[in-house]
């Protein structure tokens, strides 16, 4: 896998998935001739015979856009005087509700859900912090910030503060802002600075500089970003990940890691991402179902491509072998294809 991540200069020039907009490279797209009404009455018939039909909900909630099934959700509930959701979760169990579930509600809540699921209880899950965090773009996560505070009553902001502490916690706050610079111009001789900077911050001395990563990790642009690692690896004759793996530790690692990937490549992150989930003895199930619902709309023909290339396999022939019965079948709808 490491070698993947040694290949910047194809990186420099992959899609990001920072500057794709919903429907561009996504599977789940907006139906052409949509009928809410149609929709709505397709959907109760599934759910209210006898025995729920899943291969309509399955087939309804793969091919809407997200505004598309905000608006079923809202006929639905005019119609019946149900909630859609709780319809769904009654109706389904297991890993197919949370798959139907996730689809059926609004990218921002599921990613409040998420990220408040991580946060709540004994223990916070910092994959998906990380997870989430590293991924989104800064209206992406000023978004899923709104939808937190309307069903949760507090920020993220608030949240994260008494859950995360140290550098990794200075990173997440950062990070979860939503303030990125997003600007496009690259600065050849400012990537360089940087580069330079984060290389006298760990390489260069005894001891590690992590304020310095994570300055500059956590508020610059993509495209600067983009431009410092190709100008570290000038510089220091090794990888920024490598020298990370090598200097920082722990949680902020992890994170640090995570955000170089998805500035050389979204995609490809989530590619190792759904394939971690199913290798191995057993399927993470929860990580699958979040990835392939928050990047359907997304990037997911990207994320088949790069699945591919590192694996030499298709992730439509991996969820095949891998997940079975209607769960299966959902993803490999939202998977959209063979190749």
């Amino acid at each position: 896998m490491s070698d993947l991540w040694d290949d910047l200069e194809n990186f420099a020039r992959a899609p990001s998935s920072f500057t794709a907009a919903p429907g561009e490279r996504g599977t789940i797209k907006a139906k052409a001739d949509f009928n809410v009404s149609e929709d709505v009455a397709a959907l109760r018939k599934a759910i209210e015979g006898i025995g729920t039909t899943e291969k309509t909900l399955i087939d309804i909630l793969t091919h809407r856009s997200s505004s598309q099934k905000q608006a079923i959700s809202k006929a639905y509930e005019e119609t019946t005087k149900r909630i859609l959701v709780n319809d769904l979760k009654g109706d389904t169990k297991g890993s197919l509700e949370d798959l139907l579930v996730a689809l059926a509600r609004p990218p921002a809540v599921n990613d409040a859900k998420w990220l408040n699921k991580a946060i709540k209880g004994a223990g916070t899950d910092t994959n998906i912090l990380i997870e989430i965090l590293a991924s989104r773009t800064n209206k992406q996560i000023k978004e899923m910030s709104a939808a937190f505070a309307e069903v949760i009553k507090k920020t993220p902001m608030q949240k994260l503060k008494t859950e995360v502490s140290g550098d990794f916690g200075k990173a997440i706050l950062l990070l979860a802002e939503g303030a990125r610079d997003e600007s496009t111009n690259v600065n050849a001789d400012k990537a360089k600075e940087d580069a330079k900077a984060l290389y006298q911050a760990g390489e260069k001395r005894l001891g590690t500089d992590e304020s310095k990563f994570i300055e500059i990790l956590c508020k610059r642009s993509i495209p600067h970003l983009r431009q410092t690692i190709l100008e570290y690896k000038n510089i220091s004759g090794k990888t920024l990940q490598k020298s990370i793996e090598k200097e920082i530790s722990g949680d902020l690692e992890e994170l640090l890691v995570a955000i170089v990937k998805c500035v050389m490549s979204t995609p490809a992150y989530f590619a190792e991402k759904i394939y971690k989930s199913m290798k191995g003895a057993g399927t993470d199930e929860t990580t699958l179902t979040r990835v392939m619902v928050s990047r359907g709309e997304i990037d997911m023909l990207d994320i088949r491509a790069e699945f591919k290339k590192l694996y030499q396999r298709s992730l439509y022939k991996e969820i095949s072998s891998d997940v079975s019965g209607s769960y299966g079948d959902c993803l490999k709808m939202i998977c959209g294809g063979e190749d």
